[in-house]
């Protein structure tokens, strides 16, 4: 008898063992999946960010070149296959006797594509696709407005949450997209506007 009561207590505190390291391990997990969440979250939109970078400075090229912005992908892809831009060095104004003067000197020519894209991981070609979207493509649009009786060109891109935080803990992103609305912000990362004459990203 001594001995099966042994074995009761034996097991009873192995069964106890069991049920705090089980505990320790729900509340452990509770802890860091908002913090894994939070981690991928950032990793992720520090690569949509610098992709929109990239879209901007093409829609700048694309501007400076064409006066205008680009409305569709395939123009913006187009102009920067075909379009260079000068490579300028400064160098010392030769009609200056103090030498303190510069000048620009245009020394040659690069293409947009070449230029911008040269060490990217992606090509020029998939410049529309979302980074984590499973082929989903930026929203981009272009359009004209007035600010104090004169037209502005303005353009703008955005990726949703929805898209490039695909595979991530569902209710931790509708939350965020939920706070995001109650803010009146946009669920996303976002370069440009269509309502003000801004170039900035909502991440800036």
């Amino acid at each position: 008898m001594q001995n099966i009561s042994h074995m009761k207590q034996i097991l009873i505190q192995v069964l106890l063992l069991v049920i705090i390291v089980a505990l320790g391990y729900f509340v452990y997990e509770s802890i860091m999946e908002p913090v894994r969440f939070d981690q991928e979250r950032r990793a992720r939109q520090k690569v949509v960010v610098e992709k929109l970078k990239d879209i901007r400075n093409t829609q700048l090229l694309f501007r400076r070149v064409n006066g205008s912005y680009a409305n569709e992908f395939d123009t913006l892809i187009k102009f920067a296959k075909v379009a260079e831009i000068p490579v300028v060095k400064m160098v010392p104004d030769p009609e200056d006797t103090t030498f303190t003067r510069t000048i620009n000197d245009t020394v040659g020519y690069i293409r947009v594509a070449d230029s911008l894209f040269m060490n990217k991981r992606y090509t020029i070609d998939q410049l529309p696709l979302i980074p984590y979207g499973d082929g989903e493509k930026f929203e981009m649009s272009a359009d004209t407005i007035e600010r104090g009786g004169v037209e502005v060109f303005v353009f703008e891109v955005k990726a949703p949450y929805t898209a490039f935080m695909k595979g991530m803990n569902e209710q931790t992103m509708r939350n965020i997209i939920a706070k995001s609305e109650d803010l009146e912000k946009y669920p996303g990362l976002k370069v440009g506007s269509l309502t003000e004459p801004s170039t900035d990203g909502n991440w800036e």
